[in-house]
């Protein structure tokens, strides 16, 4: 096989997140008597991380230093209070990772979400497999796309950059794969659009999860 691991982001890509998410960050808003926002909207407030998240949440007006960090603190008491109320593996990602150890590809997760609730949310809805390593945004673990925990995980495995597949769903994770020198591919059923993917660096965009074994 061309391909001997897949590294896959979490949010949007394995995971379907998106109204843990918007739920927590509209009781933040509504605490301070802030407009709320509908869940679509929070495709585009993803990406970059809770903070940057919820920075793009508040009004225009109030982006402020003081108000976003009060604002991010109020965020993790919320999230860390529903994370697991509605996140639920898309369908079809089970047997994809099931097929993944049956051809004994190697996985592992890269996510800009804090390292703390990726590794509580992995060991929570994804129990069932094993994933090399699993890294948050950190201290250590810089947010995407800049490459450094993409280039971690190729030298924990032993397996050069260019024998991973790297699927993600927004233009953050193509970049990523780019700047990390693996394979990128967009997953369609996540939070952004084609066109996003493609501008990003996307080298193929794939409808299920099922389709990525196509590549190997």
């Amino acid at each position: 096989m061309k391909f001997k691991a897949v590294l896959f982001d979490l949010d949007g890509t394995l995971l379907d997140t998106i109204d843990d998410l918007s739920d927590s960050a509209n009781a933040v808003l509504a605490a301070s008597g802030f407009p709320t926002h509908k869940t679509e909207a929070y495709k585009y407030f993803v990406g970059d991380g809770v903070r940057e998240l919820i920075a793009r949440a508040l009004p225009e007006s109030h982006r402020d230093k003081v108000t976003i960090e009060s604002s991010l603190a109020a965020m993790r008491l919320e999230y860390r209070m529903r994370w697991a109320d509605k996140t639920r593996p898309y369908k079809g990602i089970p047997q994809l990772l099931d097929a993944l150890v049956e051809n004994n590809i190697k996985m592992a997760i890269l996510s800009n979400k804090a390292d703390e609730f990726t590794q509580l949310i992995v060991k929570k809805l994804l129990p069932g497999w094993k994933f090399e390593a699993v890294f948050g945004e950190s201290p250590a673990i810089p947010k995407k796309p800049d490459p450094a925990g993409a280039f971690k995980i190729s030298d924990l495995l032993g397996i050069p950059a260019g024998e991973f597949l790297y699927l993600g769903d927004t233009n953050v994770d193509m970049k990523t794969a780019v700047l990390a020198g693996m394979y990128p591919v967009g997953a369609l059923w996540g939070f952004r659009k084609p066109d996003e993917l493609v501008e990003g660096g996307a080298r193929v965009l794939i409808p299920i999860p099922e389709a990525l074994l196509d590549l190997l």
